[in-house]
């Protein structure tokens, strides 16, 4: 990092040698924005196991249980560049504050919301401050933490990350079993009151502010072509079944690549124009990058589809409860977790690129025993029966989530480093909104409207299958797409750390977190 601007009771450069020993309030400001990043990672696990109950108390529709999901995911996506560089602008500390406050409100109204309408909105509402509060945390870090510090520190946020993976789907399902004052599934997300409350008093006293000392312009057009574009391609999607599938909605989806080439042409002017485009275009000039900003926006669309149709499947499909639910689960975030480890420190190093492919095959693998043992089991199959494929498929994701950002970046000219890694970020995010969009396409589409008690069952168990078989194939796309990516990912001067979790360099400072941004799409 350069030099940054500060308030002036905050120094612009971290204290060095016994000075910072002795300068306690930086590791009371990690633990807040620590706290955040764990916040927002378990709020979208949390929701995604309360979906079925949502949907049985709210009478919502299949559409509307998309939009809590793809809502929140499309104003994450659409504001966390923006987000960032608005930190980089009027100062992170204020950004995280801002985005802290409005996601606690948001939370309110989500646990407080009237009908599935009012919910809806409130996630979107959630998104879009998750979207200028999560930007922040590891740009914080690298503000308040010297060079030699930051090992430690992003090993803690590694095992955060993996907290939240665990203790998401189960803190979810205890709140929903629970039924907490007969609020059913609201304590989701009402539990995030007091602790965004506290992480709101308490970062005001202990964070200090810093700027990028020369940050770019906001390129709100852009902004505003990407959400325009995504939501003419999601809505009639999501809307499309339920309608009869009207010609407007093919209008809006072939409409919506029109306005992603007027996107592609107006960041061009601007690029030209002064140097702040909101996408980088000259980035997908560099092979390697084009290709993982593939491989990661189709990864978010095999996750978008798949995390939503296996929690259907097993509350309204099998029937189960929401604990039993997320409790299948655990074998898998275990798995991710460990076989994420073990690529980074291990396999990589010395197999490269195949580690990567090999995760994508496995995963795969695991798709395919998955949907042979619901085939054989039914309505019968137990949750120990379900161990094992996905045991086989969070070990594949593992071997990919690990080190895919640094293997994207390996070739990214150092310079633009923090705008490659928020444009990795953004495009998974969104991947994951089209995903769950799809979910009407390749699930709903294939359960039918009207179904006896006695049919829900066996359409639901058919229509996993069916959805899985989309999921296997989206793998064996990944494992095609991983050949342009460089066989080993470069070694960077200043350390692989920093560049993979997108340091904002004062000539670029485009807001990128990978790690803090793509969890919430890698776990649902």
């Amino acid at each position: 990092m350069t030099s940054t601007e500060t308030t002036p009771s905050s120094p612009a450069e971290p204290p060095q040698g016994p000075a910072a020993v002795a300068d306690r309030r930086r590791w009371f400001a990690l633990a807040i924005v620590m706290t955040a990043a764990f916040m927002d990672l378990v709020d979208v696990t949390i929701v995604n196991i309360a979906i079925p109950s949502i949907r049985r108390d709210e009478g919502a529709s299949f559409s509307q249980i998309q939009w809590i999901t793809a809502g929140y995911a499309l104003a994450f996506a659409a504001g966390l560049i923006t987000g960032g560089r608005l930190g980089d602008i009027h100062g992170r500390k204020r950004l995280f504050l801002v985005g802290i406050g409005g996601f606690t409100i948001a939370s309110a109204l989500c646990g407080f919301a009237a009908n599935p309408e009012m919910l809806v909105a409130s996630r979107i509402l959630q998104g879009g401050m998750a979207a200028l509060m999560v930007p922040q945390v590891l740009s914080i870090v690298h503000a308040t933490f010297p060079a030699h510090e930051r090992g430690k520190v992003f090993g803690l946020f590694g095992a955060i990350v993996g907290l939240g993976a665990v203790s998401g789907p189960l803190l979810g399902a205890l709140l929903t079993e629970w039924n907490l004052f007969g609020l059913e599934w609201r304590p989701i997300f009402l539990i995030n009151l007091p602790v965004g409350v506290a992480a709101l008093i308490l970062g005001r006293r202990f964070i200090s502010e810093s700027k990028a000392p020369k940050a770019l312009k906001l390129d709100l057009v852009g902004v505003a072509l990407v959400t325009l574009g995504l939501l003419m391609l999601l809505y009639p999607l999501t809307r499309g079944r339920e309608l009869g599938w009207p010609l407007w909605g093919y209008v809006s989806m072939g409409g919506a690549f029109l306005v992603f080439a007027a996107l592609v042409a107006y960041e061009r002017r601007k690029a030209a124009r002064d140097g702040s485009p909101l996408v980088e275009l000259s980035l997908f000039k560099v092979k390697s990058f084009a290709a993982g900003i593939a491989v990661q926006t189709v990864f978010g669309v095999g996750l978008g589809i798949f995390f939503l149709v296996w929690t259907l499947y097993m509350q309204d499909g099998l029937g189960w409860s929401p604990l039993r639910a997320g409790l299948t689960g655990v074998p898998f975030s275990i798995a991710v977790s460990a076989a994420a480890g073990m690529s980074v420190q291990l396999l990589v190093p010395r197999f490269g690129r195949k580690v990567l492919q090999a995760g994508a095959l496995i995963m795969a693998a695991g798709v395919l025993l998955y949907i042979w043992e619901s085939e054989r089991y039914g309505l019968s199959i137990a949750s120990w029966q379900m161990a094992l494929p996905l045991v086989v498929m969070g070990a594949g994701m593992g071997f990919i989530v690990a080190p895919l950002t640094d293997a994207v970046l390996s070739e990214v000219p150092r310079e633009h480093s923090g705008s490659a890694s928020g444009l990795i970020n953004t495009v998974q995010q969104m991947g994951n909104a089209l995903g769950l969009g799809l979910v009407s396409v390749v699930f709903f589409g294939q359960i039918g409207d009207r179904l006896s008690p006695a049919q829900v069952g066996p359409a639901f168990v058919n229509g996993f299958q069916h959805a899985l078989g989309w999921v296997a194939a989206v793998m064996v796309a990944i494992f095609l797409l991983m050949f342009a990516l460089p066989k080993r990912p470069a070694q960077h001067v200043e350390g692989a750390e920093d560049t993979a979790l997108g340091e904002q360099e004062s000539a670029d400072p485009a807001a990128g977190t990978p790690v803090s941004g793509s969890e919430p799409a890698l776990l649902g």
